[in-house]
């Protein structure tokens, strides 16, 4: 887990850089209804966001305020679009709604909490990424699927603007499944990685460097307002 980010954290510097980067706003939508959490809901159930969730949403947006996001892509779903509407409406952008950006579907999974998995399916909850990229969820996606879906939308994303900020409001698991693409490292890995709700990743990409990716800011919270 990275070490703590100081609740006043302000945007990542970039007056290091060659030039401008191409910088990536990785942002998870807000906390969900109550009687979804520690539930897999995936792709397949649609759900709001709790009061909380709401309040995160417009911490996310008050915390970007100042970022200059030029550009903003979406997942369909409702948890994701009530999240994303105070930073729409404070800039005054039309998000891109990208079907690809969907939550992964986790087959016979959805609708079981995470402690039903053990006893109903013989596994553990906690190793999902593992078991993802092994296929081993009974009628869920598929790791080559899923990997590629989300390598499109990469792609669609970053390629149309380079040198401009862009905000990708989507799913904790879409998240690690981009950082493995981006950092060329293995799905399993990212489960070192926590990805809370209504948090943001920053990263920058520069082909012209040795490093082309570098993650700036990793599952920060902004604070509440």
């Amino acid at each position: 887990m990275p070490p703590p980010i100081p609740p006043d954290a302000r945007q990542p510097s970039v007056t290091s850089s060659f030039d401008h980067p191409t910088r990536l706003y990785l942002i998870r939508h807000g906390e969900v209804e109550e009687k979804y959490h520690k539930v897999f809901g995936g792709s397949r159930i649609d759900m709001a966001l709790s009061p909380l969730g709401l309040r995160q949403a417009d911490a996310l947006a008050a915390w970007l305020k100042e970022a200059g996001v030029e550009k903003i892509y979406a997942s369909p779903m409702q948890r994701v679009r009530q999240t994303l509407a105070p930073t729409a409406r404070q800039h005054s952008l039309e998000p891109e709604i990208m079907h690809g950006l969907r939550e992964m579907d986790f087959g016979d999974w959805t609708g079981h909490r995470w402690d039903q998995v053990s006893s109903l399916f013989g596994v553990s909850a906690f190793d999902w990424l593992e078991i993802i990229e092994n296929n081993g969820i009974p009628n869920g996606e598929s790791s080559a699927s899923l990997a590629s879906r989300v390598r499109e939308c990469l792609k669609s994303i970053a390629s149309p603007h380079p040198r401009q900020k862009t905000a990708v409001f989507c799913h904790g698991g879409i998240i690690r499944v981009m950082l493995g693409l981006l950092l060329d490292m293995p799905l399993a890995r990212m489960a070192h990685f926590d990805i809370a709700y209504g948090s943001v990743s920053v990263v920058d990409i520069q082909p012209e460097k040795k490093h082309a990716v570098e993650i700036e800011l990793l599952n920060f919270q902004p604070p509440l307002v």
